[in-house]
């Protein structure tokens, strides 16, 4: 008999499977009946709400260790009765989107390969394309670009990013944000990480990766390869200046150098722009030495540190970031 109810699920009238589950309740918990049952509570929870129908062996189990007669008007059912209603469903559903039977998944993709590898992969598909982008000439502009890669930028096989502090540089970030617009024709995506406090300038174009790699900019871990300025920008005084400037924008900061002298208190501002790249440090000191500039090179830093040198820097080259503007203007006059 056990045998023969095996599997079996036991229908019963809306309302009256909650009923029978109350009766039971007032000889056994919700506990015992998972026992009993072999189930989960939440399992005698969801019978009781009549989101399920109960095994038959269950219903018989309670039955008799309740000691309470046997529910009327149940359906028993097979417990894969249900997969026939569904099939036809299904069936009539993919008739109604395909009006046929679809051939065999494995021999469709067999054959989707063989005409991929003869024909598709050499179909011009707008889709598959690179996505274009304006690649400008060489300018000020687009120096100063390169800089600011060179400074907080990064670069991947398949995208650029520049990461800026995001209360800092916020400014800066809009400015950033309206240079790549203007240059590439292409409108980047900012994601804001709080946990780090930056905000990510991102574009994924692998055109605007070649491009740039072309113009110079290394991709990867820019420290480990030395990197340096192009030399299309150090060859031309006009690139160079705007390039410092992304440089400094970036990487540089301006401080207050405070001192003593016979009890009088001395305070000046300097610059100072830091890389863990002996090249462009070098560099760097070149360009201000040759833009007129007495810079200190050290391992570890580049400086200019007289108040001449600091009113004809942001005079002679300038700056696009406004916390550096407002660092220096706040000890100035």
């Amino acid at each position: 008999m056990t045998e023969q109810i095996k599997g079996k699920r036991a229908l019963f009238p809306s309302g009256e499977q909650r009923a029978f589950l109350e009766q039971v309740s007032r000889k056994f918990d919700t506990s015992d009946i998972a026992r009993l049952c072999k189930c989960s509570e939440r399992a005698v929870r969801d019978w009781r709400r009549e989101k399920f129908s109960m095994p038959l062996t269950s219903v018989r189990t309670l039955t008799e260790r309740a000691c309470i007669s046997a529910p009327k008007n149940i359906e028993i059912r097979d417990p894969y009765a249900h997969t026939s209603r569904a099939g036809k469903i299904g069936f009539a559903t993919v008739i109604k989107t395909y009006g046929r039977i679809p051939n065999n998944e494995a021999y469709r993709q067999k054959r989707w390969r063989a005409w991929w590898e003869s024909t598709g992969k050499f179909m011009k598909n707008p889709i598959l394309a690179p996505k274009v982008i304006h690649t400008p000439r060489k300018s000020s502009s687009l120096a100063e670009f390169i800089g600011i890669m060179m400074g907080d930028g990064g670069i991947s096989n398949y995208q650029i990013a520049v990461i800026l502090h995001h209360t800092d540089d916020l400014e800066y970030t809009s400015f950033v944000i309206k240079m790549i617009q203007r240059l590439f024709k292409v409108n980047p995506s900012v994601y804001h990480s709080p946990e780090k406090s930056v905000n990510n300038i991102v574009v994924s174009r692998k055109e605007l990766v070649d491009y740039l790699q072309k113009l110079g900019l290394p991709i990867g871990n820019k420290v480990r390869q030395q990197f340096d300025i192009p030399d299309w920008i150090k060859g031309d005084r006009r690139f160079a200046r705007a390039c410092l400037r992304g440089l400094i924008d970036t990487d540089g900061s301006v401080f207050t150098h405070t001192y003593r002298v016979k009890g009088i208190q001395y305070a000046y501002k300097k610059l100072s722009f830091t890389s863990a790249s002996a090249p462009l440090r070098e560099s760097v000191h070149t360009i201000l030495q040759e833009l007129g500039f007495h810079s200190r090179l050290s391992k570890q830093d580049v400086r200019l540190e007289s108040v001449t040198d600091m009113r004809r820097y942001f005079s002679v080259v300038g700056s696009h970031n406004p916390k550096h503007l407002r660092r220096y203007e706040s000890t100035v006059g």
